[in-house]
């Protein structure tokens, strides 16, 4: 447990999400004073558990400052101090103390947080003070605004004190991106993202909204009568816009029956106007869930990029997290979307999973390469609250077989063999060994959908249950409204669901 005490509230996320990055084992409980005095119960479950240090911040922007104090537990105590003035500042300090070139309170805030912490830990992090999940809208941001290489990656290294290798990753994606969206009438556009939220088990470390399809069965026709619902309000809505981009995902969108699968798109396609869709993704990760038939639906109704998931081509690591298919069958699906057309199939892999080694990453990486994917994306493993990885770590400890940043750079290197190059990252909470994760595609190959939704430079219209809508303004504001998760309710209340669309884009 490590603890901190404020004297405003303000930043308890960026504070909470940055000591976490640093201490991913522990417990951080971040309150202010008067918090900390009301919340007895919290004072006395702390007072039982094993706190590592404690830490007390003092934001005094209005003054000019702001510092910290690490109290350790043999009552040694360290002291760091930032002068921040009119939002521009430098840093100082007593014990401690370091000299930067700081933005804003918050960024000096998170540097001297930074600064200090590295020291305590003895290391740093790849993706330094960063804490947001779309580091490369740093880079992005300042291309449209005329800024050169050098000016960007400088700023990112001083100002969040991000890694060589990292700031090089980002920059290099945001060029990319910037080409790819470029190319893109984005701006009268929108994108369509549709949820089924059945799978055929859960896996140990989802937190996605999903149902088991053998429950549902019966009532996925149900579901996609709402699903129609919400495509006529769209329909009517934004017969004004473009749509740039469809994605069908989950949950297991390929648990529906061909029959359905047909059902469902023909309806999208005779309500709505594709012609100018750039991209048309069904997510079709569970192999177990693959059949020629469903390939060969998805193919006539003019779906032009699939997801075929392996994780990982251990047979033993799948039984462990929940995946009721083998590396067999996944291999066989792989190539049974290959002889039914498709041209642009990418692949999901995750590395940290329970119990792999480097060496499981380089047999994963090798079997992967005699496929050779259109696109790949490698995600670093994030322990999601309200997965049963959670619940495992919980009741049984935190751990890491391997080096999930060696993993990584395996990954790399298989991937650039491949002739795949990174378009698109991004980072979650509690994301093993604070890295990224990282898509990579063959030229023409990158996920538009994914490039989109990451940049958020256009709005995504989410419909289904457990799915969020996001509206993006035209001066960059955003704004969002979900639909609910459970299922049942969803299907009760489609109306509602309708109705916040319409308060959103009304």
């Amino acid at each position: 447990m490590i603890q901190v005490l404020l004297n405003k509230d303000k930043y308890k996320y960026d504070i909470h999400s940055l000591i976490k990055a640093f201490y991913p084992k522990e417990d951080v409980s971040v309150l202010t004073y008067d918090e900390a005095a009301d919340n007895k119960s919290v004072n006395n479950k702390n007072a039982s558990e094993d706190v590592l240090f404690k830490t007390e911040i003092e934001l005094h922007e209005d003054k000019g400052f702001i510092s910290m104090k690490i109290i350790h537990n043999d009552g040694s105590e360290v002291f760091a101090k930032s002068v921040c003035i009119d939002g521009e500042g430098e840093s100082s300090g007593s014990t401690n103390g370091s000299s930067a070139s700081l933005t804003t309170p918050k960024n000096a805030l998170k540097q001297m947080m930074y600064r200090q912490l590295s020291k305590e830990i003895g290391h740093v992090l790849p993706w330094g003070s960063l804490t947001g999940i779309r580091p490369t809208r740093i880079p992005m941001q300042m291309l449209e605004a005329g800024k050169n290489e050098v000016e960007i990656k400088t700023y990112m290294q001083d100002t969040f004190f991000v890694s060589d290798e990292k700031t090089e990753l980002a920059y290099d994606i945001a060029v990319r991106e910037k080409k790819i969206l470029d190319d893109i009438n984005y701006e009268n556009g929108y994108s369509i993202y549709l949820g089924i939220p059945f799978c055929p088990t859960t896996c140990l470390y989802c937190s996605f909204t999903s149902f088991p399809i053998a429950t549902w069965k019966k009532k996925v026709d149900s579901y996609i009568s709402c699903l129609e619902e919400e495509i006529d309000y769209v329909a009517e809505a934004f017969k004004d816009k473009i749509v740039n981009s469809v994605y069908i995902g989950g949950g297991t969108p390929t648990t529906l029956e061909p029959s359905q699968m047909t059902r469902l798109i023909t309806y999208l396609r005779d309500k709505i106007d594709l012609s100018e869709c750039r991209e048309f993704t069904v997510e079709s990760g569970r192999p177990d869930s693959i059949t020629r038939e469903k390939l060969r639906a998805m193919k006539e109704c003019g779906v032009d990029r699939i997801s075929v998931n392996p994780q990982t081509m251990s047979d033993e690591t799948l039984r462990r997290i929940g995946r009721q298919h083998t590396v067999s069958q996944f291999v066989e699906a792989y190539y049974m979307a290959r002889e039914e057309g498709f041209d642009n199939i990418n692949m999901d892999i995750i590395l940290g999973l329970p119990g792999e080694t480097e060496e499981d990453v380089k047999h994963t990486m090798a079997e992967i390469e005699k496929l050779y994917p259109d696109d790949l994306t490698v995600h670093s493993l994030s322990v999601k609250r309200g997965s049963r990885l959670a619940e495992h770590i919980k009741n049984n400890g935190f751990f890491v077989a391997g080096d999930t940043g060696r993993m990584m750079e395996i990954a790399k290197e298989s991937a650039s063999k491949m002739g795949l190059t990174p378009y698109y990252l991004y980072r979650q909470k509690n994301i093993s060994g604070n890295l990224e994760n990282t898509g990579y595609a063959r030229e023409g190959k990158a996920g538009i959908y994914n490039i989109l939704m990451m940049e958020e430079v256009q709005s995504i219209v989410a419909l289904g249950a457990g799915t969020v809508t996001k509206r993006v303004y035209g001066d960059g504001r955003i704004e969002r409204c979900d639909n609910v998760k459970d299922v049942t309710l969803y299907m009760n209340s489609i109306n509602d669901m309708i109705d916040r669309k319409k308060k959103l884009f009304g």
